[in-house]
């Protein structure tokens, strides 16, 4: 039982963390732009975001997640205008003439860890996904048994970690053929997607 609990929550993490959105963009540019290491620790920041979701539901903290999504408007907004900044930030960033090892700012890490997992935290659609996708797996609340929730989160935590290591790894294999110029491009391109998905998370607000 304890580990169909691990399995499943595995499965969780992957499926919140693969498919294609501004958090995996921003982790593609950061392992691009600025090396593997930074890319990972960036793409654990979202990990952290989504073990703690996956927390709220093994543990049965239904609570806590009704609250939050009752506070979707401000965490539209936060989450929104952060991915604005973002995306004018790297829109305006120019890009080295030379690909950064990712190896020579290690006071900066921690700000690459917490920007991940507070753009993650504050994305309603990270709640709803891991409410759908524990019904779909057949995952009641697992309050009360502890042991089988604290499997159950750290399968959550192994999926989407893997998901990070596994994307950052094939970055790192390819970002040295990346020109000067690609790099402009990969600047802008991602620039204006984060914009785009801070602006849609921003004008939803109208519709609430």
């Amino acid at each position: 039982m304890s580990f169909d609990f691990f399995i499943r929550g595995l499965l969780i993490g992957l499926s919140i963390a693969a498919p294609v959105g501004p958090m995996s963009v921003l982790i593609i540019r950061r392992t691009v732009a600025e090396g593997r290491l930074i890319g990972l620790v960036s793409g654990l920041g979202i990990a952290a975001g989504d073990t703690f979701y996956g927390a709220l539901g093994g543990f049965g903290l239904t609570f806590i997640t009704s609250f939050l999504i009752n506070e979707q408007f401000w965490l539209h907004l936060l989450g929104g205008g952060f991915l604005l900044y973002l995306g004018v930030k790297t829109l305006l960033s120019r890009p080295a003439e030379k690909a950064a090892d990712g190896k020579n700012k290690p006071k900066s890490l921690p700000g690459y860890f917490i920007t991940t997992m507070l753009l993650t935290l504050t994305n309603p659609a990270t709640i709803i996904s891991f409410a759908a996708i524990m019904a779909g797996l057949g995952i009641g609340s697992t309050s009360g048994d502890y042991l089988s929730a604290t499997i159950l989160v750290l399968g959550v935590m192994c999926g989407s970690t893997s998901w990070w290591l596994i994307l950052t790894t094939f970055l790192s294999l390819v970002r040295h053929r990346i020109t000067p110029a690609g790099m402009v491009w990969v600047n802008r391109l991602s620039g204006v997607i984060l914009v785009v998905f801070g602006l849609l998370s921003i004008l939803s607000l109208v519709q609430h």
